[in-house]
């Protein structure tokens, strides 16, 4: 093993531990804001906030990953009412497909790719309370339009606050960052 293969290793653990530090970090943020116990016109904004960052700081993955255990923690949490219970897999799902769809457009234009992802994240919610999951009609009109809502107005303040990250140095996305001794 050469002096090149060691310090693809080196980099590549270096990559890991900046990953994992950051995703642990801002998913721990996240069940923050959800403990909080704010109303659901501010956590939710905040969650999608944060889901958002985590795309842009810790790529895709890491933001799938937050996406995954919120509705499990806002259940937990009281934030999601039980009749809710059965909606937490769409909601994961919806979360999911916000961070890929986000991830994937933000380099051609970030508004479109906030637009994108919360229309996309609003289908998702809006066809399993039309299709599949039996709710009561006022929870199912909360996860419609306000989680549209919800997402976008997360959307704005996540480029507004990276933004503000990246040009204080305060940090840089995670796939610009160069690895050196």
């Amino acid at each position: 093993m050469g002096v090149l293969d060691n310090w693809k290793k080196v980099t590549q653990m270096s990559r890991n531990v900046l990953f994992t530090t950051r995703t642990a970090i801002l998913m721990a943020l996240t069940l923050v804001i959800q403990m909080m116990g704010m109303p659901q016109y501010a956590t939710g904004p905040l969650v999608n906030t944060m889901l958002y960052v985590a795309s842009v700081f810790v790529g895709i993955w890491g933001g799938v990953a937050i996406g995954l255990i919120t509705p499990v923690i806002a259940f937990w949490r009281g934030i999601l009412p039980p009749p809710l219970g059965p909606m937490i897999p769409f909601i994961a799902l919806g979360n999911a497909v916000l961070v890929i769809v986000y991830g994937l457009v933000v380099k051609r234009n970030k508004y479109v790719a906030i637009v994108a992802a919360s229309v996309i994240k609003y289908l998702v919610l809006a066809a399993a309370v039309r299709f599949v999951v039996a709710v009561p009609p006022k929870i199912a009109q909360m996860m419609q339009v306000p989680q549209l809502m919800t997402a976008l107005a997360g959307g704005a303040i996540a480029i507004l606050l990276s933004e503000i990250l990246i040009q204080r140095g305060l940090l840089k996305p995670l796939s610009e960052m160069r690895f050196r001794e």
